[in-house]
């Protein structure tokens, strides 16, 4: 190929055919019976064309059991949720959790999803069907199935759902240019609020950890273990390797490992819906801590209140408790409880012993300490904002006003502070100070 032909040059870049890894139809045939024997499924036919098709039951996990007021901390604070999505998503019979197995986690045009794992609540127990692509030209026919099943249960339940696996399908839909996708009435993506629940406590907040860490009881209800689990990086290149003619032994572990992620994110929607319900409290400090900020960044104010009046009690650690402080404070100025504020913000000034760069010793990290100095400096701007508006005391709020100064002035000296911010809020503090001396 001459490239420095202008239409050779656009062929080079022309993604791959899928014929690179397209077979025969009498080996797709033959190796689709022997998966098929292998998993014990069966190939479904549509008026799209064929695809492997397994179905599995389980009697665990238990059906989650969500109010209005759950829900609605899960649904997206963009706009407010009509009647009919809160009473389609307050119903688990109408959910429909998805996982996809897919040739790489870039998403685009040129990732297709290889697998589709769906599971829902019925009869008393957990329902998971799975379709294959044994070729890639199986796509359309596992896509008019998805399409049919969301129709049946139009709210989608993923963990990462929304950046990955259903921007992916949606792609996928659009590229065959003849099947509608059943757009979902409402997504619940965990993900989002395992982040806000654990990922202080945890640090990951992969599936994998959250069931180790967070789901062991409702893990020994299944009744299975990751002991024996692929790698899920992994996944794309084995499905490449049976493209290729390779064999079909391997994929069982694909399969195995689709229907525990399915499993794990519909016990992880049954702890997440007990937490926000309050039916099962919080088993650890930083579990209840994250509740509150949770609660608290979804406008449920006087639950969160509660949480955090609840989590100072409990044990946290010093840097995570000043933080517990300064969010309760904001809380109780807001809803004008003025005395149980200041009293928050007197425990936030009060002075740490210091390391010899005058950052509070006890601190892990440069963040922690950056975060406790500028809570003690607003601490100390917000009793002087109240002095000096409330309680009309100008000289007082002087006074706080220049340990405020105080404050970012040692946090300059040793750069725990931005330099930038540092500004911002020396300007701020000289004109208030400014204002009260000339009242004075």
């Amino acid at each position: 190929m001459r490239l420095n032909d202008p239409l050779s040059r656009l062929a080079a870049l022309r993604p791959a055919r899928q014929r690179e890894f397209a077979r025969t139809t009498e080996t797709s045939r033959a190796d689709g019976d022997r998966l098929g024997q292998l998993l014990g499924g069966e190939v479904r036919k549509n008026r799209y064309g064929e695809h492997l098709f397994l179905r599995h039951w389980y009697g665990a996990p238990q059906m989650a059991l969500p109010d209005a007021r759950s829900i609605s901390l899960l649904l997206p604070q963009s706009a407010p949720a009509e009647k009919a999505v809160i009473e389609a998503a307050c119903d688990p019979g109408r959910w429909l959790f998805l996982d996809t197995e897919t040739t790489g986690l870039a998403g685009g045009t040129g990732t297709y999803a290889f697998l589709v794992g769906l599971a829902w609540w019925d009869g008393g127990g957990f329902e998971v069907e799975q379709f294959f692509m044994r070729d890639l030209d199986e796509e359309h026919s596992v896509l008019l199935e998805l399409a049919e099943r969301m129709g049946e249960r139009p709210v989608l339940v993923t963990f990462n759902g929304k950046s990955f696996d259903w921007p992916l399908l949606e792609t996928r839909y659009r590229m065959t240019r003849v099947i509608q996708p059943r757009a979902p009435l409402a997504h619940l993506d965990l993900l989002h609020p395992a982040r806000q629940l654990w990922r202080l406590r945890l640090g990951s907040v992969r599936l994998r950890e959250l069931e180790e860490h967070v789901l062991a009881p409702e893990r020994e209800a299944l009744g299975w273990s990751r002991h024996n689990d692929i790698d899920s990086a992994l996944i794309p290149q084995m499905y490449f390797d049976y493209l290729r003619g390779g064999p079909a032994e391997p994929l069982r572990g694909v399969f195995r490992h689709n229907q525990m992620d399915l499993r794990g994110v519909a016990a992880l929607a049954g702890k997440v819906i007990a937490l926000l319900n309050q039916s099962e409290p919080p088993g650890d400090p930083l579990e209840l801590y994250g509740l509150s900020r949770l609660l608290n960044r979804r406008g449920e104010r006087n639950r969160a209140r509660q949480c955090y009046e609840r989590v100072l009690t409990a044990g946290l650690p010093t840097a995570v408790e000043r933080q517990a402080q300064r969010e309760l404070a904001q809380i109780a100025k807001r809803e004008r409880d003025y005395h149980r504020a200041n009293a928050l913000w007197e425990g936030l000034r009060k002075p740490a012993a210091r390391a010899a760069d005058g950052s509070p010793r006890g601190m892990t990290s440069p963040e922690e300490s950056q975060k406790s100095l500028e809570a003690a400096i607003e601490a100390a701007e917000q009793l002087a904002i109240y002095y000096e508006h409330g309680a009309k005391q100008p000289r007082r709020a002087a006074e706080l006003t220049r340990s405020a100064l105080r404050e970012l002035r040692i946090g300059q000296r040793g750069g725990s502070i931005q330099t930038a911010k540092a500004r911002r809020l020396e300007t701020r503090l000289l004109h208030r100070l400014a204002r009260l001396e000339r009242q004075l």
